[in-house]
């Protein structure tokens, strides 16, 4: 890994070096916190987890092949070499921050209360039309996350799409310290975390902190459509670009097709020119993650043809609006998490289909106060939308089920309710039926994957 050499990661995260001298000009070829991961030459740093402390597991990675560890531990007289820091997960931050800092590389970072990892997906889809590009994988959006994706970048990338997570003030900040975005993009403001974060305004404050470390020469992305960012000012000065449906926004859609599950065809207007292009993944929330890739791509040069072609080779990911078909039953499988307003959107795409709709739906966590009429709110909207079958599970979920039961207003609905999905599976061959489609949504916590597996086996 360039710029890694055992003495340079010890400047960079103050911390002290032990061991042969003759070592400290060696360069690592990894850094992994996770013992299994170590390869020849790895920097094994050891983070101390709710279950396992990594400390417990540097003899072994060292005669694994690591070159060295990073401990907050006196370790002695060993026969390796290692760091001394006062805190390995400071020592995560602050190594990647200084490995960053020596690609020559542009990164993208994208936050948001929804839709960061379709939006990731789809900016990572547009661009990867013209460069080597680097997107996070899974949920490693965090600040543990975060510089593992970055120590995953090599010489050969060109751009990193990195998605942000945070759920109280100050991640931010220390995130962006980490990435220095050169583009900044937030997707919107909701209510994802507001129990941390008190109110849209808190949100709007603690997301905004990404433009603390981005490049002071860089572009700054946002949803017009979004009364807490369309007229947002950054103290940076950077002059926003917009997207969104409104024709006022400098990317916009003008005619929209659905297609219902089978995705939207849309025509997408630019300052410069228009084109159409088919997004095959459902739902109206994908033609804001259109609009975003296409802002993006234009910041970074790319025609409109490339990232036409990299809009249409978007292609779902497990637990986000991915569309499963199975001998049975349509599967939606967007059960990696869930807000309101995600909530809402799936079932939208859920009423698109052609045949009877089942809705499987559970607790939405951190929403504070409001959660119960937030879960109220969300079964009504079924309702609303003439969802077929509601299956109501856990404790929050019951006010799903009292609001789509208190504003059926004459439709036949039909809702069930459990505590437990083990409950919901010993009744799910009487419920379901040949042909449903099934959607399948709640907070990550509640573990509804399993729900999909069980349905795709069934």
């Amino acid at each position: 890994m360039k710029n890694m050499s055992l003495q340079k990661i010890a400047e960079a995260c103050d911390g002290i070096y032990r061991g042969d001298l003759e070592k400290a000009s060696l360069e690592v070829s990894s850094v992994v916190i996770d013992s299994r991961k170590v390869q020849k030459d790895s920097l094994f740093i050891a983070i101390k987890g709710a279950r396992v402390d990594g400390h417990s597991f540097i003899p072994q990675v060292m005669e694994d092949g690591a070159l060295c560890a990073v401990s907050e531990q006196d370790l002695g007289d060993v026969p390796y070499p290692y760091i001394k820091v006062d805190s390995c997960e400071q020592a995560l931050k602050d190594i990647a921050e200084h490995y960053r800092r020596s690609l020559d590389i542009k990164v993208v970072g994208i936050s948001g209360s929804v839709g960061k990892t379709s939006t990731k997906e789809m900016i990572a889809s547009v661009l990867s039309e013209k460069y080597n590009v680097l997107k996070t994988e899974g949920n490693f959006n965090n600040e543990i996350g975060l510089p593992l994706t970055v120590f995953r970048l090599r010489e050969e990338h060109e751009i990193a799409v990195l998605e942000m997570g945070i759920s109280n003030f100050g991640e931010m900040t220390r995130l962006a310290k980490v990435a220095r975005p050169d583009i900044c993009v937030i997707t919107n403001i909701g209510v994802a975390h507001i129990e941390n974060l008190g109110s849209r305004d808190g949100i709007l404050k603690a997301k905004t902190e990404m433009f603390d470390y981005m490049n002071p020469e860089g572009t700054i992305i946002l949803n017009g459509d979004d009364d807490k960012l369309c007229g947002f000012v950054p103290q940076n000065g950077i002059a926003p670009v917009y997207f969104g449906l409104d024709p006022s926004c400098p990317y916009h859609a003008g005619a929209t097709r659905s297609m219902g599950l089978r995705g939207t065809t849309a025509e997408f207007i630019t300052p410069a020119e228009q084109f159409e292009a088919h997004i095959s993944i459902p739902g109206d929330h994908m033609v804001y993650n259109a609009l975003a890739g296409i802002a993006v791509g234009t910041a970074l040069g790319m025609t409109s043809e490339e990232i036409r072609r990299g809009i249409e080779k978007l292609v779902p990911i497990a637990g986000r609006n991915n569309l499963i078909e199975t001998e049975h039953y349509t599967i939606i499988d967007d059960c990696y998490n869930a807000n309101p307003a995600s909530m809402k959107a799936s079932i939208a795409v859920l009423s698109d289909a052609d045949t009877r709709t089942v809705a499987v739906l559970g607790d939405m966590f951190e929403l504070g106060e409001d959660g119960p009429q937030m879960h109220y709110d969300t079964g009504k909207y079924a309702a609303d939308r003439g969802i077929d079958v509601l299956v109501c599970i856990g404790g929050l979920s019951a006010e799903i089920a009292r609001g789509a039961r208190e504003n059926l207003d004459g439709s036949q609905m039909e809702i069930h309710e459990y505590g437990t999905k083990d409950e919901f599976f010993k009744d799910a061959g009487r419920i379901l039926k040949e042909r449903d489609t099934i959607l399948v949504k709640a907070s990550h916590g509640m573990e509804f994957s399993k729900i999909v597996a069980e349905l795709q086996n069934a």
